[in-house]
């Protein structure tokens, strides 16, 4: 928390974007700070990726993860967003992350 205001980190598919937007919105509405994710790679910000060899990708991906679960570290709770009940390999591990650090978590 900072001052009165709850940190709650969005986590889930980057191929909702919308979702994480109107996430964003809402919390932050409802007097929460945000953090969200950096890029979208299903529903924008293709061009980040496009031209890029398999070992910078990796690299890349690799990098983004971890700034991700750093996120998570400076955050009260993360909110998972879920459409359709779909929860892939990465948002599982940042739940099970967020739950072995003591982070709440919403969805």
């Amino acid at each position: 928390m900072v001052g009165k205001h709850p940190v709650i980190t969005l986590c889930g598919s980057k191929r909702f974007k919308n979702q994480f937007m109107d996430a964003q919105k809402r919390l932050t509405l409802e007097g929460n700070i945000v953090i969200s994710v950096g890029l979208f790679g299903y529903s924008g910000d293709q061009e980040v990726w496009d031209g890029m060899d398999e070992g910078t990708l990796s690299k890349a991906k690799e990098m983004l993860d971890d700034m991700h679960k750093r996120k998570v570290d400076m955050t009260d709770s993360i909110y998972v967003i879920n459409v359709g009940g779909y929860i892939g390999d990465s948002t599982r591990s940042e739940i099970e992350y967020a739950k072995a650090h003591g982070k709440e978590v919403i969805m």
